[in-house]
């Protein structure tokens, strides 16, 4: 029996907290999550309050988020934000804060130091930004992480904007690489921490000036 492909659709309301299960155990062996969330049997749960606050707060209206599926379940899910919208607005920023709080605790400090050390590595011209995408690790290798970013990255090529995203392992640059991404610099996160890969991606057919 032939398998289907994944297909892709925008993500709404309703989706949020199926998205953000798939994220967080997309993530639960994340480097950079994994030193700031270093208790195993919590960080699955902290995980999924994050990227629901997240999407819920400030991804999800920005018309970016997009989910990948082959079947009534969510395989994968990517957070993008348009042009000129990657930074949260302050009322974004407040509604978060509690959920930050409550996930980061002791290490919150830590979590800021991370976003401020992003927030000056990310490029000031304007392009589409992929903050997360993540797939169920039952489904990694199926093709699911592959259609959704061919689906923001059509829309990219055809609107003439770049791209831009943070890889936080070193194992995925050659994946993202395969779409056109390069590496543009390295952040390293204080206190013994792990390393992200700054990667930016031109239009096809077109350079970066």
């Amino acid at each position: 029996m032939r398998r289907v492909a994944p297909q892709t659709r925008p993500a709404g309301k309703d989706d949020v907290r199926d998205l953000s299960q798939v994220l967080a155990r997309a993530f639960y062996d994340d480097p950079v999550m994994m030193w700031l969330l270093p208790k195993q049997r919590a960080r699955t749960a902290q995980l999924r309050r994050l990227f629901a606050a997240m999407t819920r707060h400030h991804h999800l209206a920005l018309g970016g988020v997009e989910v990948a599926y082959d079947g009534p379940s969510i395989g994968a899910a990517a957070l993008w934000d348009p042009p000129n919208h990657w930074q949260e607005t302050r009322r974004a920023m407040l509604l978060m804060s509690p959920t930050f709080i409550r996930v980061f605790g002791l290490r919150s400090a830590q979590g800021q130091a991370v976003q401020e050390l992003m927030k000056r590595a990310h490029p000031e011209e304007p392009h589409w930004y992929l903050a997360v995408i993540g797939s169920d690790p039952t489904v990694r290798g199926k093709g699911f992480g592959q259609a959704l970013m061919r689906s923001r990255l059509d829309r990219c090529d055809a609107e003439y904007s770049p791209a831009y995203l943070e890889s936080t392992k070193l194992e995925n640059v050659p994946y993202y690489q395969r779409f056109g991404f390069e590496v543009t610099g390295e952040i390293a996160l204080p206190d013994g921490g792990p390393t992200m890969w700054a990667m930016w991606r031109a239009p096809r057919g077109t350079t970066r000036v």
